[in-house]
């Protein structure tokens, strides 16, 4: 079969492949590019699968979420790509890759051919099925991460004749879907193993707000137990979650939110590996010429802290494949730029909440706030403090500009005399800056 040559091909088609793509038209990079992703639709922003998507009402659709509208920038129609000659090849899996020929070979037996490579393949859902969980692939059981993962999970929502969920992991997919299902009036049960929700970010402090505040919303939540087997009808419909501590949930419909892995085969024993994904430099190069990885598959040098760090985030995601594509540019031009200097930030929305975090979460916490779950408006958050420096902040319920003197903190690392003045001071301690 005839090989298809592009002078740049981006594998992968989520929202790193997108934000490149525009910022390979807005630099105005000389050649031909295409994308290549084994979803059916152009790039997306993903995170609006489990915050909006599954609304009862009011839920998004595309064409409202193409990437970048994340970001406030234009949205970008597949009408756009042809537009400005990038090719898009949809519903294409690549399953080999030959770094040193330069060729790609999909699952059809395609064979494409490039001058410079762009890894954006992303993350995939870890399945309770990798480990044996009995009963693990019945029908009913949910995962999201793709958007043809949320349109199966809204056909059971509206088909569903019952009315309970169970949500297996208390962390970011586990949190937003527990409120959408509560939204749309499921009985909710979260369970999870750790102490409290979130524990890679949270604190029990903060952690002890959210929980309050679901279970004031009517979700049950179960902590450390994990789901050891499912029973199904004889369907093979999901009715019951079996726990480790012997307990039984019944279930009409089960999500799972246990976490993701970096998709690295296809470049295994290629490319040097650190950290479990891609190692990369500042400027997103891999240890192959003409190899560059970015998004959720890379460990890349975290400058901010001196040491390196892979990222699982829409926001690293975005400003990574920027960031490939100057170095791109600027290795054209024999210029140089800045190396990446990434201040890492997550976010979240569910029910009436709003919060977002900037820095690390390392070190002693002061809070400060209010943190109570049964507050009508509840306002809080959170300092991090390491060696006499904040170097991290949460914030539960801010406005725009308060979350941006939370990020200057973050990024500034002022010192702090006292933890008691600290948290007297609270939020003002941080729109001072």
């Amino acid at each position: 079969m005839a090989e298809t040559a592009f002078d740049y091909i981006i594998v992968g088609g989520g929202v790193a492949a997108g934000y490149a793509a525009r910022e390979f038209v807005k630099l105005g990079i000389q050649g031909k590019l295409a994308i290549i992703s084994k979803e059916a639709v152009a790039p997306y922003e993903r995170p609006a699968l489990s915050k909006a998507y599954l609304f009862p009402e009011g839920a998004a659709r595309l064409p409202g979420f193409y990437v970048c509208v994340g970001s406030g920038g234009e949205r970008l129609l597949p009408e756009w790509y042809a537009e400005k000659g990038i090719e898009l090849i949809l519903k294409t899996e690549i399953v080999r890759a030959n770094l040193s020929a330069k060729t790609l070979r999909s699952a059809d037996g395609k064979t494409f051919k490039y001058g410079t490579l762009i890894i954006a393949t992303g993350s995939t859902v870890i399945k309770l099925s990798d480990f044996g969980v009995q009963g693990a692939d019945a029908k009913g059981i949910f995962y999201l991460r793709e958007i043809e993962d949320a349109d199966k999970l809204v056909e059971a929502i509206q088909k569903s004749e019952g009315k309970k969920c169970v949500v297996v992991g208390g962390g970011y997919i586990g949190l937003e879907l527990a409120a959408v299902m509560k939204l749309n009036k499921f009985d909710v049960t979260m369970v999870y193993p750790e102490p409290w929700c979130m524990p890679r970010l949270f604190t029990s402090s903060i952690a002890a707000f959210y929980e309050g505040y679901y279970e004031n919303k009517g979700v049950t939540i179960i902590k450390g137990t994990v789901a050891v087997g499912f029973d199904s009808d004889s369907n093979g419909n999901v009715k019951v979650v079996k726990l480790k501590d012997g307990r039984a949930l019944e279930a009409d419909i089960v999500i799972v939110g246990v976490g993701a892995r970096p998709l690295t085969n296809l470049f295994k024993g290629q490319v040097e590996e650190e950290k479990g994904g891609i190692k990369v430099n500042g400027f997103f190069q891999t240890s192959f010429d003409g190899v560059y990885a970015v998004g959720d598959v890379v460990t890349f040098p975290m400058k901010l802290y001196n040491e390196t760090r892979r990222v699982e985030h829409v926001d690293h995601a975005r400003k990574s494949a920027e960031q490939a594509m100057k170095a791109i540019k600027a290795s054209q031009e024999g210029k140089t730029i800045e190396e990446y200097d990434y201040l890492p930030y997550f976010y979240s929305r569910a029910f009436d909440l709003s919060w977002q975090f900037f820095g690390d979460n390392v070190g002693e916490t002061v809070l400060f706030g209010d943190a109570n779950p049964s507050s009508p408006k509840p306002k809080f958050g959170s300092y991090w403090i390491k060696d006499g420096k904040v170097i991290g902040v949460f914030l539960e319920g801010g406005t725009p500009e308060e979350n941006k003197a939370i990020a200057t903190v973050a990024r500034v690392q002022p010192p702090v005399d006292s933890l008691d003045e600290l948290q007297k001071e609270g939020l003002n301690f941080a729109c001072k800056m």
